[in-house]
């Protein structure tokens, strides 16, 4: 298999595995999951950034719905082009650094990982971000053998465009630097100007980013510190536990083991420029996220962009190893995993298993659209009315399948913890009457400041026997304000 062949056989398995994933995603039948609905908001209001995150992903929904329309397979449309593209790019970078076999594989590799597998039917912010991470290794392993203008540009524009997908992508210009500081060639390039103008145009990238946090009062670094909570660091062995159990599941039971032995290999690796370069790629950030974790709280997939370098790494490592029956073992292995996740539903109804709250995988993306469409009605019959909620799911659900023309988050504190407290006022509409979305049906702190107050029912969808979406609503008027 040489080149030209490995990426025309992986091209296939990409488009076929993306249309078995569109099937899958109306198969289950789900609707958006809570950040979908909340990005697909952002998309509809194009800025140089949001609350919690930077506007890449707000862009690449409304590029979709340009082209789909305003449709689920639209909503999740990055998801399912980046991750393939992403493997696209790996098979290049395997190719490059060790054969076409490796570079093959390792693509597949990644493209069947658990944690692709499943944030492949999700649009997410990582979907952007592990595509412009793959670009960036790929531009700079190109721009050490060729030192040659457009390569550098290609990792400066990956690095800046990852930037603006989230803020994770700063720690690739961290292992750059460490790949060429390893490297008395990579020195060498240092005291020139190509990549310092590499980075220069990263930075000029996202400077829109940082140009419309200042004028927000830096929302997004807030955020971000908070959610890594900077300020209240303690040991916390159990977050370091499933922070590491995490990353076994999105990896994959035997990539997993094939990566430990490389670890343990580290040594002899670090004598071998290409594995060099690839484990300064993963083992910065997973040991920096390790850290986090350890001492305080880090999410999953907050060391994804690991695999991307990982999935080259591990497959290289077991061909290298003679261990090729292992490594195609481990990427079966995923896909079957991924099959299964995908079919959990149908296994359940298959062996006369009945779904709950606790073994429904999907279950957070069930019942919403049901829900909305029973709110359809209120929102009609009251046109004038600010449709308002106290929790940013509620709100993000009714506003992508309604499309209400007037919304505000609930935010007597004036506190900003989402995009809505951050973007809607309630005091804009006083004169308007509010249709108030409540999860308890106990609104008394709303009331008070409303001159009259008046029940207009519930709406309730039963997802699980023992799992339902509810929610009392309202009709408010005469706002009085909050207090100050």
């Amino acid at each position: 298999m040489n080149a030209a062949q490995s990426f025309r056989w992986l091209a296939l398995i990409a488009v076929a595995v993306t249309g078995y994933r569109i099937w899958v995603i109306g198969h289950l039948g789900i609707d958006p999951y809570v950040d979908e609905a909340y990005y697909w908001g952002w998309s509809q209001a194009l800025d140089w950034g949001y609350y919690s995150k930077p506007p890449v992903i707000a862009a690449t929904i409304a590029a979709a719905e340009a082209l789909l329309g305003h449709t689920l397979l639209a909503l999740k449309l990055p998801a399912l082009v980046c991750y393939p593209l992403t493997a696209l790019l790996l098979n290049a970078i395997g190719c490059r650094m060790f054969s076409p076999r490796v570079g093959f594989w390792s693509a597949l590799a990644f493209l069947t990982l658990p944690l692709v597998s499943t944030l492949g039917l999700f649009v997410s912010t990582d979907a952007p971000l592990l595509l412009f991470w793959a670009l960036g290794i790929y531009g700079l392993v190109m721009a050490r053998q060729t030192n040659a203008w457009r390569h550098w540009l290609l990792v400066g524009a990956a690095f800046g465009l990852g930037m603006m997908s989230k803020y994770t992508m700063i720690a690739f210009a961290g292992s750059a630097l460490l790949v060429l500081l390893a490297e008395p060639g990579g020195r060498r390039q240092l005291l020139g100007a190509k990549p310092w103008v590499a980075f220069a145009l990263g930075v000029l990238i996202f400077t829109p980013n940082l140009w419309w946090n200042a004028h927000h009062d830096f929302p997004t670094f807030r955020h971000t510190a908070e959610i890594t909570r900077l300020e209240s660091r303690g040991l916390a062995p159990g977050e370091f536990v499933e922070f590491i159990g995490a990353q076994w599941l999105s990896f994959g039971p035997l990539l997993t083991l094939g990566l430990l032995w490389a670890f343990l290999r580290t040594r002899r690796l670090w004598h071998d420029e290409a594995y060099r370069r690839l484990l300064l790629f993963v083992l910065p950030l997973l040991l920096l996220v390790s850290f986090q974790a350890l001492t305080g709280r880090a999410n999953g997939n907050w060391a994804a962009p690991v695999f991307v370098a990982a999935s080259v790494l591990v497959i290289a490592f077991l061909a290298d190893a003679g261990r090729w029956k292992l490594a195609i073992g481990a990427v079966a292995l995923n896909a079957v995993l991924g099959v299964v996740v995908y079919h959990l539903p149908d296994i359940a109804r298959g062996i006369g298993v009945e779904l709950t709250a606790k073994s429904d995988p999907y279950k957070r993306a069930r019942g919403w659209f049901a829900l909305a469409d029973q709110i359809a009605p209120f929102v009609a019959a009251h046109p004038g009315a600010v449709v308002v909620a106290k929790d940013r799911e509620t709100l993000a659900q009714v506003i992508y399948r309604l499309q209400p023309p007037h919304y505000a988050s609930w935010n007597p504190d004036g506190g900003v913890a989402d995009h809505y407290q951050l973007t809607t006022d309630l005091n804009r509409y006083r004169n308007r009457p509010v249709l108030f979305l409540s999860r308890t049906g106990q609104i008394d702190d709303v009331a008070a400041h409303f001159e009259t107050v008046s029940p207009l029912g519930e709406v309730v969808v039963p997802v699980h026997r023992n799992f339902e979406r509810r929610l009392s609503l309202f009709l408010l008027s005469g706002f009085r304000g909050y207090p100050e």
